[in-house]
């Protein structure tokens, strides 16, 4: 059973213990074309589930990436700055953005499995 949970917008959580690695998702990331620059928030940073939590820039577009879940940005992936095609080489993997200390386990129950977000994208 996978441990990921994604949103309508297109970013999944990955827990682990108390701490959520956001990301956007491989469909997302086939979508933007070629990521060309991540702005991420500081450690530190309150997010709000919903609200804008980093910008991902590509060829083609910028987007918002929001937060999944509320809480507390506990670590960024600064390997992005230097590196942003990692968003499009490995989007679950060292393409992650985030990592978000849980305020509120029980906003996890909102998201979709991945049989869900694969009805989701027509997959």
């Amino acid at each position: 059973m996978s441990t990921l949970r994604y949103t309508k917008d297109h970013e999944y959580v990955r827990v682990e213990g108390d701490v959520a690695v956001v990301g956007i998702t491989d469909f997302a990331q086939s979508q933007l074309g070629d990521v060309v620059y991540v702005e991420l928030p500081a450690a530190g940073k309150k997010v709000t589930k919903g609200g804008e939590a980093a910008v991902v820039e590509s060829v083609k577009a910028a987007s918002e990436v929001y937060a999944p879940v509320s809480g507390e940005v506990v670590e960024i992936n600064s390997e992005l700055e230097g590196t942003p095609a990692l968003v499009n080489e490995d989007p679950l993997g060292k393409g992650w953005f985030l990592k978000i200390r849980l305020s509120d386990a029980s906003e996890l129950e909102g998201l979709m499995d991945e049989a869900a977000y694969k009805s989701h994208v027509g997959e």
